[in-house]
């Protein structure tokens, strides 16, 4: 782990981590072992209607996200209660799985707005690999030892207007606009 001092140990966050494999969730609660932070992830509808993912997703404590949904309300009013409860919510500002060649896509903008209505500080993560580039290496030859780099960048204020979150991952993980 890349600037593990920069982990806090406990707190109520926006943690907010990039995301290019089916295992980030799991890399990102493996980083966390070692500190208080808990919190619920939010998770498209359809992974809670995936045969696999789906036990999961519904048992797993997380904040359901209809992405078809015109108002939202239900949504913020589940983050807004997960958040009202202590709890930290996980997010993939990128709103989707990043399957391209770039180091992040654009961020939809509901990460800054959970943040905002919940008065969260943004803990910012950044895995460094392609984890199920990884993966699959692994399952080809278990004999050789993988790492997956995960990277903890500054906290940042959810009143901070100066850059956006997108910018400010850029500027903090020193990553390439795509």
């Amino acid at each position: 782990m890349k600037n593990q001092e920069k982990l806090p140990k406990d707190g109520q966050f926006l943690l907010s981590v990039n995301h290019r494999s089916v295992i980030d969730p799991l890399i990102v609660e493996l980083a966390l072992k070692d500190t208080e932070i808990f919190g619920h992830w939010v998770s498209k509808k359809e992974l809670y209607d995936s045969f696999f993912f789906g036990v999961f997703v519904r048992n797993g404590g997380t904040i359901l996200l209809d992405r078809e949904d015109k108002n939202m309300s239900k949504f913020f009013i589940d983050a807004k209660k997960c958040a009202k409860d202590g709890n930290s919510i996980f997010i993939f500002p990128e709103g989707t799985r990043n399957k391209t060649k770039d180091d992040l896509i654009e961020f939809k903008d509901g990460s800054k707005i959970i943040a905002l209505k919940n008065r969260l500080p943004i803990l910012p993560l950044y895995i460094r690999d392609n984890a199920n580039d990884i993966l699959m290496g692994s399952l080809k030859d278990g004999k050789s030892t993988r790492v997956v780099e995960i990277e903890i960048g500054d906290v940042i204020d959810y009143k901070d207007r100066t850059l956006s979150l997108y910018e400010s991952y850029l500027k903090q993980f020193n990553l390439q606009r795509s």
